[in-house]
């Protein structure tokens, strides 16, 4: 038999195909570079947190809110009414409805705490600034004596290369 001759379209096709290959070929290679670069995500998270200050741990805390009160009591007696409610998120969302249907005038005690909290948290922000302050005073100032005492030391070493 004879062997078929390849036609001018065949040729063609077949060097289509190739090109079609190594262009994907090519894509799969830059989706890996992609991948091996790292997430523009992660790093924008890494920026935030170098930006964001370490919080100190002697800060005094936030005071709570009034609703925040008026849960601490609710929390203990939902839980001995329903010992069977284990989900906090069950605890919160009955609070929460129950504090909708407080009056004005069965809030007023748990304002009366959260105001009177606030107070002695601003008392202790202001003690605690005061204290920050100091600090950084005689933080300058040990830098300061510092420096004096390693310029003296600079100048007893040239006036002794000065003698030499």
């Amino acid at each position: 038999m004879k062997e078929a001759k390849p036609r001018k379209g065949d040729a063609a096709v077949s060097k289509r195909e190739v090109k079609k290959a190594s262009k994907s070929e090519e894509k799969d290679v830059k989706k890996k570079k992609q991948l091996s670069v790292k997430d523009p995500k992660a790093t924008k998270r890494q920026r935030r947190k170098e930006r964001k200050a370490k919080k100190d741990p002697n800060q005094p805390k936030r005071p709570p809110t009034a609703f925040f009160i008026f849960l601490e009591e609710f929390r203990k007696t939902y839980k001995e009414q329903h010992p069977n409610v284990k989900g906090v998120a069950a605890v919160g969302k009955a609070g929460g409805d129950k504090w909708k249907e407080l009056s004005d005038a069965e809030k007023a005690p748990y304002i009366a705490k959260a105001s009177q909290r606030k107070i002695d948290y601003d008392k202790s922000m202001a003690a605690y600034k005061q204290k920050q302050d100091e600090e950084e005073g005689s933080a300058e100032e040990s830098d300061k004596s510092n420096l004096e005492i390693n310029d003296d030391e600079e100048s007893e070493e040239e006036e002794e290369d000065d003698d030499d």
